[in-house]
């Protein structure tokens, strides 16, 4: 018996590729209303996401590239790559479409090739990035990105979201147990501003405990200061390709789901719970054209941020937000340029301090996430399963949990939930 389908696929769209890009819905800003929208609130979301790409993300790459047998050289051009060409990215698109856009890299693609750089070579792991960037480019050019993504019930989405973000406050608590000294300070000074408005609007609480943080590390004198790198500038390596069959299959298909659903997709979906309105097809297409230029110097694909773009939407007012996605794009820039430099004054810093950061900058935002999932009462099992799932973490066919996540969440959703599909207008 065949099925009637409640949610029709989309159909074939014979409009020209490239008409499928979103066009900004109005002028970008000029230099005095940018300056004239920024503020302390807008500084500090943009520094506290900064500094959370700086640090985790960062090790994953160290981590991956020491165990593929990756140079020295040739870690410092991937992390040039990902923080100089997609603080570019970030720059310009945040300032054309005024709107938080926050571009990183794909750190569950990093993760993935940790284990193709144990029997492929660089430069083979290389060529699939290049054969990738085209993937996306032609995906988001076509519209589909957009076609595939309206399918996905937002608490569906919303479940994986909460569930990739959890750790961040489980983080934050075990920070509270595992190093006190360093991490109730921080907390106290952000419980104090958040609980008294007129403080707050004058410090935001995760400046505060930025601070607060910063002088606990000193009076402790908890910061290694023989980790701290000498100044010095990037000097990034041009990769040449190589074009292997086998790396390909192994890679540009995972990667390709990485960056257009899981990460693309959370990133959306947090700035979409913020009310902003990200441009689904530029984002993938101008991830494809990053993709390209970081492959040109090692470094893997590029993405729009989840948890990044969560804490520069995560508090102000809403058409500042794009404020914070331009300081973000400035210090990643600088990032680039004084790489090793600025990779010694991470590692001198305690865990718990990175940890604490992350962990009450996405407080609300996971707050917001739960609410989302399960406040609007539709598909409130399909977002259960999404959320176990992703939990879980267990990765399938190299495959990481938060896309199996949105799969599980969704095929429930359409088996046990088909009522709440009936209620949706269809997709545009």
């Amino acid at each position: 018996m065949q099925a009637s389908l409640a949610y029709p696929l989309p159909a074939l769209d014979p409009t020209p590729m490239l008409d499928h890009l979103e066009r900004p819905a109005g002028p970008a800003p000029t230099l005095r209303q940018v300056l004239a929208d920024a503020g302390p609130t807008y500084l500090a979301n943009g520094l506290i996401a900064f500094i959370f790409a700086a640090t985790g993300p960062v090790a994953v790459i160290l981590a991956v590239g020491t165990g593929g047998g990756l140079s020295q050289a040739e870690l410092a051009s991937w992390v040039f790559g990902v923080f100089f060409i997609n603080g570019l990215i970030t720059l310009a698109m945040s300032w054309r479409y005024r709107t938080p856009l926050g571009f990183g890299w794909t750190i569950p693609g990093t993760v993935l090739v940790g284990p193709a750089l144990q029997h492929q070579s660089f430069a083979e792991v290389i060529g699939a990035f290049y054969v990738t960037s085209v993937l996306i480019l032609v995906l988001g050019a076509s519209g589909w990105v957009k076609r595939v993504m309206s399918l996905l019930p937002m608490p569906v989405v919303m479940g994986m979201v909460a569930g990739v973000f959890l750790r961040f406050g489980l983080d934050l608590v075990r920070a509270l147990h595992a190093d006190v000294a360093v991490a109730a300070p921080m907390v106290l000074a952000f419980i104090a501003l958040s609980a008294v408005p007129a403080l707050g609007r004058r410090l935001p609480p995760l400046i505060g405990a930025l601070l607060a943080g910063i002088v606990t590390l000193a009076l402790l004198g908890r910061v290694d200061a023989s980790a701290a790198g000498q100044l010095g500038l990037a000097q990034p390596l041009v990769q040449a390709p190589a074009w292997s069959l086998a790396a390909m299959v192994e890679l540009v298909v995972p990667l390709a789901i990485t960056v257009l659903v899981v990460q693309n997709g959370q990133g959306v979906a947090v700035l979409k719970a913020a009310r902003h309105d990200p441009p689904v097809n530029a984002i993938a297409f101008v991830c494809g054209l990053g993709a390209a230029a970081s492959a040109l110097v090692g470094a893997v694909s590029t993405c729009l941020t989840g948890p990044s773009n969560a804490m520069m939407s995560a508090s102000g007012d809403r058409p500042r937000h794009y404020t914070a996605a331009l300081t973000f794009g400035a210090l990643a820039v600088l990032f680039g340029l004084l790489a090793p430099t600025f990779t010694g004054l991470m590692l001198a810093t305690p865990k718990a301090f990175i940890m604490v950061l992350g962990g009450l900058a996405m407080v609300r935002v996971l707050q917001g996430a739960f609410t989302s999932a399960f406040g609007a009462g539709r598909f409130t099992l399909g977002a259960l399963v999404s959320l176990l799932v992703t939990v879980a973490d267990l990765s399938l066919l190299n495959i990481g949990a938060a896309f199996w996540g949105l799969v599980a969440g969704f095929l429930v959703s359409w088996w046990m939930e088909r009522q709440d599909f009936a209620a949706r207008p269809p997709a545009g």
